[in-house]
């Protein structure tokens, strides 16, 4: 999810509560490059190239064509009115904008348009904090309580034990999924923090990969202290100014006057603006907050591909802290797809092919984006919407196996999904819970039941009175491809655990953790 903050009201005024159904997903160019959009409606389109000339060109050239054939066919299937695109390979890159930022008011995407990037703020945190590091002022395997005395979740012995790292890589294994709004004020961060003692310990730290939300707004209170600067000022003097990102902000202040897409709902298969999903938390912005362009969006792949200077040449980050980024990941398991682990911040995703895939991207209603990066090809791709149909053209781009394919020669691990018999889905049938925090500090609850059917698992999944079908298809022990409701694979992977005694006690989904709560089968 992403998360907003600042010392200025717009942000947060008049938050949405949001639906589970939104939130569970959250789980998202350079100097002299300009493009211009493509409006919904066929027309020809603009964009920016900037590379050598080279016998490459007319295969890259051939990609790109293929890239938005892609983009303009999911447009228009999954009622996205916007769309902007940055890919980096090699030495070439390119931008291009399509569509509009609003059915209501259109205007042309380009590659100053600005979307939340949601998640994807999260390596905006960790990159800070990295930033300190290299200072000597954070010791990454050092527990929280170095820096926050007062720290405590509900478990007294992970709040002792819980380090910086753990954190950052999703593995404090304490419930995650808490969107208390603290108001717009400078302290909203802190109170989040503070208001953390009823947060469940599900798992024992370091133990287990979860996504976890509250944790990366543990870290952005962390940078506050150490810094000593509210937490949107400590990103933009240590990254968003020195890297020139002039088209990344937190405060609805700092937008205006610039182009900004604005949020879409999908009803009855036609996109309709919804002002209501803008708003977030300032109590989440270490999560989630960055509002940004994909040019922007690409220079920050940029320098995390290069070696820790900016494009002027100045030491910004230690090589050694950059790579420290996206190596000795944490506890791997599922986020969509496989993971190896987190590293700090980025999903670290394995391919068939050995290099590694880094990763994120971000969820919120009407803003949904992806970004990822094969640091061995000197791949990146970015791409940013505004619709919640934009998670289907996200899932089409970075999680199935096209893009990485075609531009960077890697694949996922191959997943073909099997037929079960009774006996060998047995240990997985039962109840499952899910709970977290809605905006109002009210607890709200997911219950999934889950059966054998024809070899797979089916499942009805329920929150607040709303229900839904879903399922799995093993592909290996303990791993699935997630179902749609008739039974179809839908691309995304989730996994169960064992407990004592090799008992199922977990199913992890979108990186969150389901509690069994009915007695294994004997």
């Amino acid at each position: 999810m992403d998360q907003p903050h600042s010392c200025t009201a717009e942000m947060s005024r008049g938050v949405h509560p949001l639906s589970r159904r939104h939130l569970l997903r959250l789980a998202a160019g350079g100097a002299g490059l300009a493009a211009l959009s493509l409006s919904p409606a066929p027309a020809a389109a603009r964009a920016a190239v900037r590379r050598p000339t080279g016998a490459g060109d007319s295969a890259f050239s051939s990609l790109l064509r293929e890239l938005d054939a892609r983009i303009e066919a999911a447009m228009a299937a999954y009622a996205i009115p916007g769309v902007a695109v940055g890919v980096l390979l090699g030495e070439r890159e390119y931008v291009k904008g399509y569509g509009v930022t609003n059915v209501d008011h259109p205007t042309p995407v380009d590659a100053d348009t600005l979307f939340r990037v949601g998640s994807t703020t999260k390596t905006f945190t960790g990159t800070a904090l990295m930033r300190l590091v290299d200072r000597g002022a954070i010791d990454l395997d050092a527990p929280v309580r170095r820096y926050l005395p007062e720290f405590a979740v509900a478990d007294r012995t992970a709040s002792r034990r819980v380090t910086v790292r753990q954190l950052l890589n999703h593995s404090s294994g304490w419930l995650g999924d808490d969107y208390q709004d603290f108001g717009r004020g400078d302290d909203a961060v802190a109170r989040f923090v503070d208001s953390m003692t009823r947060l469940p310990q599900l798992t024992p730290t370091g133990r287990t990969f979860a996504y976890n939300n509250a944790g990366l707004c543990v870290a952005g209170r962390i940078l506050e202290v150490v810094s000593g600067l509210g937490y949107e000022t400590a990103v933009r003097q240590l990254l968003l100014d020195p890297l020139r990102l002039r088209h990344s902000h937190f405060f609805s202040d700092d937008i205006i006057g610039l182009n900004v897409a604005a949020p879409h709902d999908v009803v009855d298969g036609r996109a309709v603006v919804e002002p209501s999903f803008w708003p977030q938390p300032r109590s989440l912005a270490p999560t989630g907050g960055l509002v940004s362009s994909v040019r922007d969006q690409l220079a920050w792949a940029r320098f995390h591909l290069g070696d820790g200077t900016t494009g002027t040449g100045t030491r910004l980050l230690s090589s050694a802290s950059l790579t420290e980024m996206r190596t000795r990941p944490g506890p791997g398991g599922t986020l969509v797809v496989e993971l190896d682990g987190m590293g700090v911040t980025w999903m670290l995703r394995p391919t068939a092919q050995g290099p590694r895939i880094v990763q994120h991207g971000g969820t919120w209603p009407g803003q949904i984006s992806g970004f990822m990066m094969v640091p061995a090809r000197g791949f990146a791709l970015t791409v940013l919407t505004n619709s919640v149909g934009g998670s289907r053209l996200r899932d089409e781009l970075f999680t199935d196996d096209w893009a990485l394919r075609r531009f960077a020669g890697v694949s996922n691990l191959p997943a073909e999904p099997r037929r079960l018999s009774a006996a060998e889905l047995a240990p997985y049938e039962g109840h499952y819970l899910n709970r977290r925090i809605n905006e109002a500090g009210v607890w709200e609850e997911t219950h999934i039941e889950f059966r054998a059917h024809r070899g797979r698992l089916q499942g009805t999944s329920t929150t607040q009175g709303e229900t839904s079908q879903l399922g799995v298809a093993f592909y290996r022990p303990d791993f699935g491809l997630d179902l749609d409701p008739v039974g179809r694979p839908i691309g995304t992977r989730s996994d169960f655990l064992r407990g004592p005694g090799g008992h199922v006690t977990w199913w992890r989904n979108h990186g969150r953790l389901h509690q069994r709560t009915d007695p294994p089968a004997p």
